[in-house]
């Protein structure tokens, strides 16, 4: 029985190295397709003409290649994890260095689907957190680079966490998961308006109201205080350790999208209250 269980582990985990392998083409394509989504958008309200000849851009076209030399990447190329260390980080047309998230990329995602399976087994309520595991590791990392965090993700993910709930995937019952998103939502939204009227500056994006409301549909409003907790407290001292050594981009700003990420990773690997106990509370 443990050996079965350990095979449909390990078997989640080359799914999450191939899932994973899927994420690093939405990170770095998802935010490039909004800015000609919204370019043309812009371009029609004015009046003027759309753009000619545009190369077809999506998740599928066109096939991956090296940014530097534009070599299209053979299929032997784009192996999980495997085809980096075969090509020694490198491309394999102009040796420009391949960067390094790529394939951790793909074992951070191999590693939460196998114990998405090793924890809830080969059941439908492990492969719906293996789904939250992948919109969330793609929201982090769009939000870390871009400072977008995509509707097309965060609302697909709200929507989930609460018919997850209905389904009965999760001991969450629905009417805490419907009270967390909207205690999510709001909490933010308050908080961003507040500042404005203090301020006149905005704190945050509103696509951080968006992702709190999923976690609040996936893990009940109760859990939306430590998990708010946790990312405020990890994103002071990234912000604060940052500013130390000239990291801060422009502006001055850390995005908060990676770190309320990475508190529902935490929250789902050892629970809301593990968070509150991690803190000191």
């Amino acid at each position: 029985m443990l050996v079965s269980h350990l095979v449909d582990a390990v078997l989640a985990g080359v799914l999450g190295l191939l899932v994973g392998s899927f994420l690093n083409v939405v990170i770095y394509r998802l935010p490039k397709m909004l800015e000609r989504q919204w370019t043309a958008e812009c371009a029609e309200v004015s009046g003027r003409p759309p753009a000619q000849d545009e190369p077809e851009f999506n998740l599928m076209r066109p096939r991956s290649c090296c940014r530097q030399c534009g070599h299209v990447i053979k299929w032997y190329e784009n192996v999980p994890v495997l085809s980096y260390l075969m090509l020694r980080g490198k491309c394999s047309a102009c040796s420009t260095p391949i960067g390094l998230r790529y394939p951790l990329v793909e074992l951070s995602t191999a590693a939460l689907f196998f114990f998405c399976v090793w924890h809830w087994g080969a059941t439908s309520t492990a492969a719906a957190w293996c789904l939250f595991c992948a919109a969330i590791l793609a929201l982090a990392l769009i939000d870390w680079d871009t400072t977008l965090l995509p509707d097309s993700i965060t609302l697909p993910l709200l929507w989930a966490g609460l018919i997850v709930s209905a389904l009965r995937l999760t001991d969450l019952p629905l009417p805490q998961a419907v009270w967390g998103a909207v205690a999510g939502y709001m909490s933010l939204w308050l908080i961003y308006h507040g500042f404005k009227l203090l301020t006149g500056k905005e704190g945050m994006g509103h696509g951080d109201f968006k992702l709190f409301a999923a976690l609040g549909a996936w893990f009940g409003w109760q859990a939306l205080v430590p998990i708010i907790l946790m990312s405020s407290v990890i994103g002071a001292i990234v912000g604060i350790a940052m500013k130390f050594t000239s990291g801060l981009r422009d502006g001055g700003y850390v995005p908060f999208g990676p770190f309320l990420a990475g508190a529902g990773l935490t929250a789902m690997i050892f629970g809301p209250t593990a968070i509150l106990e991690a803190i000191g509370l």
